[in-house]
This record gives structure tokens, C-alpha cells and sequence, in this order.
């Protein structure tokens, strides 16, 4: 093994950065090139991503990495979002954003088509009404002239690879997100597509992770798990097959590592995903709402003349009693951007709970009700596998939260391990790593992250105060 540095480039919901990983045959070094917003834009009633000025600063920081002389290029993004390319390879509009209401009633729409049990069966994706399927039903039910047009659909990640190469391709673990794809056969379910009116003539080759898509200012660029969950969990310091993880950000997405996809009734049931890993592997998980309810908390706050930072809201809540209120995470009512708190309020109030009305006891509600959200989901899991979990990895930007960690534990009755925080990056690296030789395995990579020493660990104090609480919840 020899010193070699690569490029991450990491688009989350609320900003983006390109990272440069050294890995001097031992650990890995992370250094941050550049670091911008990711700012949405309304336009006429409908929410956009602004994907030109992130390409723009993408560039940027890919620039200020140069002089490292880096191996190749990794990108990853948030899933289900697309861009739609004319003959040309130009942009017909900008991408929508995923929390546009467009998808409203669009669950509706495909199933009056196809049950649902059927689009399950086809996917064995979660049915949410963000995944891209639900976006291009849209479309279909508006007539909408973008479809006859359109020549290629290029998913987030895999517009910013095109704007790289040239190459019109899609990554496994991106593509997985759509609902859109057979999990057995790995490639898109036309005959779905077709009944629902959707062209599956524009949608691209789909490539494992670790392809060697092309080059960058004769820099290669390989695709690591383009979907940036996907990128974190190959990067969960794992050292025992009997493992949960948490990628927790602005969503929480809960899940185990398996072999092969579980599509059965049970699993249609839970609602369960089973999306695209790394090296043969299927996500089996499920979306929690995560800290984005926080987030939206927070901007309320702060329009009010109320600015708190995330380690004050969670000084806060250590101070609020404990477990006064819960509410369901995944209440679609907590999908758009609004008045969070007066949305927890209402529910709370609506449910005959006590009203959280301090930010203290706003943000205690949340957190505490994710981490019995997180319980479920593992328990769902367990059942529809056959796999247990013993411990638990929450890896990316929400495992500093060490108050929601401890209540993940107490919650659970797991052990959970914290970190490493910039999961994602490393993922990405560590696949672009392999690809190049560097490292032999994702169980090496994963030791080398094990070896790190950047996780911390939350012994659980399972309660009978916590117990009570859970059968409340499940009453939601």
C-alpha cells in the first residue's frame, strides 16, 4: 500500500463540501477544500435545487485540490432527486426539490395503476412519496411536454458525474432509491414503468460502485456509492456481522446489512427499504424523518429573534423532564418546511399529551421520540430478516448529538457506538480506494475506519420510564 489522496465530493440537504482523503496505508486524513450552502429556490410555487452554483463551487474546490496531486475523484448526494437532458446532454429546467408538493396524492395516482403490494414486490423499496417514482407520476398525470422532450433522466449524483466526464450513467446505490429498479436483476422494472405511462427509454446504464466512469482534467473519476447513505455505511467501523447502523443527519436512515433483498409481505408490512450497498450488499432500512424537524425548529426560532446554536437547543433539553411528550417522526405533516414547533404542539395536544411549550421541551420531544422511532425500526427489522442486532452504529453528522446517542441506547436496551462523524466522506473514499487497489475489502476498510479510535460508546439504561413510553408510542 502506498500514499494516496482522493476527492470526495459530498452534496447534503442543507450544504456541500469536497474533501481531500490522505490514506498513508494505515489511517485515513481528511481535509476540507471547500464548504458552501445548498439553498433551495422557489420559483413560481415550486421548490428547486440551485445545482448551477453547487457545480460551480464543486469546480472550485476541486481546483484548490489539485496541487495534492489526488488519484481520482469520488461524488455523493442525497437520493431520489433528478435532472431531465435533452439530446443535446442540456437541462430541461432545474431539478426539483423533493419536499415540492408535486408528489402529493401521487401515491394515489401509480396505485390506481398498480397495487401497491405490486410496486413493492417489483422494488422492495419503501413506499414515500419523494422517491422519484412518485416525482415522474407527476408528470405523467400533468402531461407534462418535459417527458416527450427529455432524453436522458440523470439522478443527482449522476448529473454532477456527467458534468465531470461526459458519461451518462447511474450508480447501483443511487439508482436503488428511485422505486424504480428490479433488486434482483439490478436494473430498471420497464414493465412497471411502462404501465404507469413512464418512458423507460431515458434512463441510463446502471453501474456497480467502484466503476471507473472517466476523467476529470485528467483526473479519474470513479463512482463510490453515489448515494450518500449508501457511502456512509461502507464507512460504519463495523467488526461483527450482527450490526445496526444510523446514518443521522437531516433524515435518520435506520438499518442492517444483508446478502440479499427481502421482498415478502412482512416486509411490505413494515414498509421497509431494501436499497443498493456497496460490493453485493442490500441496505435493508427504513427513513426516519431525523433531525430535520430540529432544523425547522431552529429557523422558526430564528425568525422570531431566537437564535440558537444545536448545542444549545440540546443544553437545553437535558434540562426538560423527560419523556413528557412524543410524537411520530414520520408524520407527513413534519415533511414540508414550515412552523415545527407549532406542528409539535398541535400533535401533542391532539394526542391528549402535555404541550412542549419551551424550545428545551420541543427539542426533548423530538429527540426522545426519534430514538423510540429507531427502536421500532429495529425491531421491524429484526423480524422481517432474521437478523439480530447487538450493536448499534450511528455514523455522520447527527452521532455528535451525544444526548439523542444516550437515549438511542436507553431506548433500544443496545449498546451504541458513535461516529466516525464525516462517514460519508470516508465511505466515498474508502470505495475509491479499493477501486484503486489501496485497500484489498470492505471488511479491511472497515477495520482501518474500526482502528481510528473515533467512535465513542453509549451503554444502555433501558428504563421502565422508557418501556412506557414505547408502548405509547406505538399507540400514535
Amino acid at each position: 500500500m502506498t500514499s494516496q489522496t482522493v476527492l470526495a465530493v459530498d452534496l447534503g440537504a442543507e450544504s456541500g463540501r469536497v474533501m481531500a482523503v490522505q490514506f498513508d496505508g494505515r489511517a485515513l486524513h481528511t481535509e476540507e477544500l471547500a464548504r458552501f450552502p445548498n439553498t433551495p429556490v422557489r420559483v413560481n410555487g415550486t421548490l428547486h435545487w440551485n445545482f448551477l452554483s453547487l457545480w460551480d463551487n464543486i469546480q472550485q474546490g476541486i481546483a484548490s485540490g489539485t496541487s495534492l496531486t489526488p488519484a481520482s475523484i469520488g461524488v455523493d448526494t442525497w437520493g431520489v432527486d433528478f435532472a431531465l437532458l435533452d439530446e443535446q446532454g442540456h437541462l430541461l429546467g432545474n431539478p426539483v426539490h423533493y419536499r415540492d408538493s408535486r408528489t402529493d396524492n401521487m401515491m394515489t395516482k401509480v396505485f390506481e395503476r398498480i397495487p401497491r403490494a405490486e410496486v413493492f414486490a417489483y422494488t422492495g423499496i419503501e413506499v414515500m412519496q419523494i422517491n422519484t417514482l412518485y416525482q415522474l407520476m407527476s408528470l405523467v398525470v400533468e402531461e407534462s411536454p418535459l417527458l416527450q422532450v427529455a432524453d436522458t433522466l440523470l439522478l443527482s449524483p449522476d448529473l454532477i458525474n456527467y458534468w465531470l466526464t461526459g458519461e451518462k450513467i447511474s450508480e447501483y446505490s443511487i439508482a436503488s432509491t428511485t422505486q424504480m429498479i428490479n433488486p434482483h436483476t439490478r436494473s430498471w422494472a420497464t414493465p412497471m414503468l411502462e404501465t404507469l405511462g413512464i418512458p423507460s427509454t431515458i434512463l441510463p446504464e446502471i453501474v456497480p460502485p467502484g466503476t471507473r466512469i472517466g476523467s476529470y482534467n485528467d483526473i479519474p473519476v470513479i463512482a463510490p456509492a453515489c448515494h450518500d447513505t449508501g457511502s456512509a455505511v461502507a464507512a460504519a467501523p463495523a467488526t461483527t456481522p450482527h450490526f445496526g447502523y444510523i446514518s443521522s443527519g437531516t433524515w435518520s436512515l435506520v438499518g442492517i446489512e444483508t446478502d440479499a433483498p427481502v421482498i415478502t409481505p412482512e416486509a411490505a408490512a413494515a414498509n421497509i427499504t431494501n436499497e443498493g450497498g456497496v460490493f453485493d450488499t442490500i441496505r435493508l432500512l427504513k427513513n426516519v424523518m431525523g433531525l430535520w424537524i430540529v432544523q425547522q425548529c431552529r429557523l422558526k426560532w430564528r425568525a422570531v429573534g431566537e437564535d440558537y446554536s444545536y448545542a444549545t437547543l440540546v443544553g437545553l433539553a437535558e434540562q426538560a423532564t423527560p419523556l413528557q411528550s412524543i410524537i411520530d417522526p414520520n408524520d407527513v405533516v413534519f415533511l414540508r418546511p414550515g412552523d415545527h414547533p407549532a406542528l409539535i404542539r398541535a400533535k401533542c395536544e391532539a394526542t391528549g399529551q402535555p404541550t412542549p411549550e419551551t424550545p428545551g421541551a420541543v427539542v426533548r420531544c423530538v429527540l426522545e421520540s426519534l430514538a423510540l422511532a429507531y427502536r421500532d425500526m429495529f425491531e421491524r427489522l429484526e423480524r422481517v430478516s432474521g437478523h439480530r442486532v447487538d450493536v448499534i452504529h450511528i455514523i455522520g453528522g447527527g452521532s455528535q448529538n451525544t444526548l439523542l446517542n444516550q437515549m438511542t441506547a436507553d431506548a433500544s436496551g443496545k449498546p451504541v457506538m458513535a461516529g466516525p462523524v464525516e462517514a460519508t466522506v470516508i465511505g466515498n473514499a474508502l470505495i475509491q480506494l479499493i477501486t484503486l487497489g489501496e485497500l484489498g475489502s470492505l471488511g479491511e476498510a472497515r477495520q482501518i475506519v474500526a482502528d481510528m479510535a473515533s467512535t465513542t460508546r453509549y451503554t444502555p439504561n433501558l428504563t421502565d420510564d422508557w418501556q412506557a413510553a414505547y408502548e405509547r408510542y406505538n399507540t400514535l
